[in-house]
């Protein structure tokens, strides 16, 4: 797993995490990178998200369980809305539940990252784009999305896209377990066999509407299970062959 980083001196940097320990990377990992010998203990290192990307592109409505759970029809094309990167936190940082809502719900989601400058590709050409996979979690406070009647405001307070631990390269995105926990009960669980969008296709129909560039994230939907948290809740994502995303919700004590 490729990590990103803070260490002792407050330097930022990314890594190759492996039972415990960080080798250090030196050089872009969307250029050109090489893994050192120095060697980090990860208990020494604050977690930073993975990337830091200019957008964060989301597709709504794609697990045929979360569909049934809503009643809607299966869509025929990607529904799309962003996140800023404003919204970007790391596992085990603090999500803000801002004082504007008084409903917010979790989303665990699988988050695709790009690794090239890409646009209007075809979905062959999409495995070439993708650097890597990671953990995500579409925050939303959702009282607002339904009624402004449309998704900016609910979906982007500072802190609601939890991003995490780290970029894992070599799995199969098609088949993978993503489970959610609220302070330990069980809430989302299902796989990514259930998507109604695969992934190649989701990345080469965004590009077709926007470029993306290297480090840019694009979060693939949630399943069935979506539902509240309150401050002081802990949740955790995991999906298998990746790791956990952890963090917990504090009240705003901005008005």
């Amino acid at each position: 797993m490729i990590i990103r980083f803070e260490n002792q001196n407050s330097n930022i940097l990314y890594g190759v995490l492996k039972d415990g320990k960080v080798k250090v990377i030196d050089g872009d990992i969307f250029t050109n990178f090489t893994v050192t010998e120095q060697e980090l203990e990860i208990t020494d290192l604050k977690l930073l998200p993975p990337t830091e990307p200019s957008k964060v592109v989301c597709i709504g409505l794609n697990y045929v369980d979360h569909a049934k759970e809503v009643n809607l029809e299966l869509p025929k094309e990607p529904l799309i809305f962003l996140k800023p990167n404003t919204t970007v936190v790391a596992t085990e940082d603090v999500v803000i539940y801002p004082k504007q809502t008084n409903h917010v719900e979790y989303e665990a989601e699988l988050g695709i990252v790009i690794g090239k400058k890409t646009k209007n590709i075809t979905e062959k050409e999409s495995k070439d784009a993708i650097f890597g996979y990671t953990i995500a979690n579409d925050v939303t406070a959702r009282d607002l999305q339904f009624s402004d009647g449309q998704w900016t405001r609910g979906k982007s307070f500072d802190t609601f896209c939890p991003i995490g631990p780290g970029i894992v390269r070599d799995i199969d995105p098609s088949n993978l377990d993503i489970t959610l926990h609220v302070n330990g009960e069980l809430k989302q669980s299902s796989n990514t066999e259930n998507l109604i969008f695969g992934i190649d296709y989701i990345v080469s129909y965004v590009s077709k509407v926007m470029t993306l560039l290297p480090g840019d994230v694009i979060i693939t939907g949630t399943p069935f299970g979506v539902g509240p948290v309150n401050p002081k809740d802990e949740m955790v994502v995991r999906i298998k062959g990746i790791g956990e995303l952890k963090n917990k919700v504090l009240m705003s004590t901005i008005d």
